[in-house]
């Protein structure tokens, strides 16, 4: 202690008829103060702030927390924080451990006990669960902020490796059958494989330089943009995430590979019928932005007839699945719905597509997916056909399917599309 300077030590006293000499030894007083402040300072950052965290501990408060077999917390309270049943849970720390050596529980180099890959993931999916920053696990994990961002950033490229095949695939000839089918029944729409649509995620940590490329006119802050195919089930389809957020959604989608597989000729052959008449591809459906091509299928403006008035109203009700897709993902996984604190556009993508595949995990556990079964179809040979691009930008067909559309929809007897006197 005596080696310490007492910042709080009393003045000296002064004789009241000396004011020159009082402030001098006033103004020695506080430079003393300063420049022993200063050393203080430079010897407290010259040595490393050690701190002893208790890893069993942590691990065992974890355990009495949750999954010891008479658990603090019920199967309730886990999945409001954790976002997901146990039982998934328990799966995934399973895979994830199995899969990256990163997550099995060994020693460092004091010959410790590391982490547990229940507390890995844990700390990963709070993160993604919160958005807070990574030292909030300190405290009831005992584990550090670096710990904490190295478990966000092998979780979010282990998920991708292992689960991207199956829960970010593209629709195969047994997804289209069931989306067909599934759509037809909910929305009385034949074809129909989903809705597409753009939304924009802030970039906080966005370097100085790059801020002009990702802002634009009507987003306060940089943004980094994802496009995304949801169907009713809110189950994501295509995903497309990096592009910069001062671009539209034409710009997006001519750089997205939402039609690489009917380009190249992989892309399943399921053709449908619509009054009467037969068409190759499914079609997704748009806002007014998009082109018309013949795999969009865009509202009416401005309807005038009974029939256009019910397709215009039954295509605002089915396009609303993506926009209730997006509004999940944010709210469920906080990550999304706070400025992203990443540095790269490459850990953004890891992150978004991990609560992507997660998203659906979760529609698939709870039951509630179109087509839970990945059925694949026999391997193609990827041939480029020059027909393909000049189909699907075909604007007769755009029209054409549009117009039988609403043919079959007015031939449909739905008593909550019926205009009324008011809307005349």
């Amino acid at each position: 202690m005596d080696s310490k300077f007492p910042f709080f030590s009393p003045l000296p006293d002064f004789p009241d008829d000396e004011d020159s000499s009082s402030s001098d030894g006033s103004l020695i007083f506080f430079q003393n103060l300063i420049q022993q402040a200063e050393l203080l300072d430079t010897a407290s950052s010259s040595k490393k702030n050690y701190v002893r965290r208790d890893r069993v501990g942590g691990h065992e408060t974890l355990m009495a927390d949750y999954f010891d077999e008479n658990p603090k917390f019920n199967e309730d309270t886990f999945r409001h924080r954790f976002r997901m049943s146990k039982s998934l849970f328990l799966k995934i720390v399973s895979d994830v451990e199995a899969y990256d050596e990163w997550f099995q529980e060994g020693l460092d180099g004091r010959m410790k006990k590391s982490f547990t890959p229940l507390q890995k993931v844990t700390s990963a999916i709070k993160q993604l669960a919160t958005g807070n920053p990574p030292d909030e696990g300190d405290e009831y994990l005992n584990m550090s902020e670096r710990t904490s961002r190295e478990c966000l950033e092998y979780f979010c490229e282990t998920v991708c490796k292992r689960y991207g095949g199956e829960f970010l695939r593209r629709p195969t000839s047994h997804d289209v059958a069931l989306l067909y089918q599934a759509h037809e029944e909910r929305h009385h729409l034949p074809g129909m494989l989903g809705s597409l649509d753009c939304t924009h995620f802030v970039w906080r940590m966005c370097p100085t330089e790059l801020r002009g490329q990702y802002m634009r006119g009507d987003h306060q802050y940089p943004t980094v943009m994802l496009e995304a195919v949801a169907s009713q089930d809110l189950w994501i389809w295509h995903a497309f995430c990096g592009p910069a957020g001062s671009q539209n959604d034409i710009n997006v989608l001519q750089q997205s590979p939402l039609f690489l597989a009917q380009r190249n000729g992989t892309a399943p052959n399921c053709p449908f019928q619509v009054n009467n008449h037969l068409y190759k591809r499914g079609y997704y459906l748009t806002d007014g932005i998009y082109p018309t091509w013949s795999v969009f299928v865009k509202s009416f403006p401005y309807p005038h007839i009974p029939n256009e008035k019910k397709f215009k109203r039954q295509h605002e009700a089915a396009r609303k699945d993506v926009e209730r897709a997006f509004g999940v993902l944010k709210s469920k996984w906080g990550i999304l719905n706070r400025p992203m604190r990443s540095k790269t556009v490459k850990k953004i993508r890891s992150i978004v597509y991990t609560c992507l595949i997660l998203h659906n995990m979760i529609i698939k556990d709870d039951g509630r997916a179109i087509a839970p079964v990945h059925i694949q179809d026999p391997p193609v040979e990827p041939v480029f056909d020059d027909t393909a691009y000049s189909e699907l930008i075909d604007e007769e067909t755009h029209w054409r399917l549009k117009h039988d559309l609403v043919e079959h929809l007015g031939s449909l007897d739905l008593p909550h599309l019926e205009v009324s006197s008011d809307d005349e």
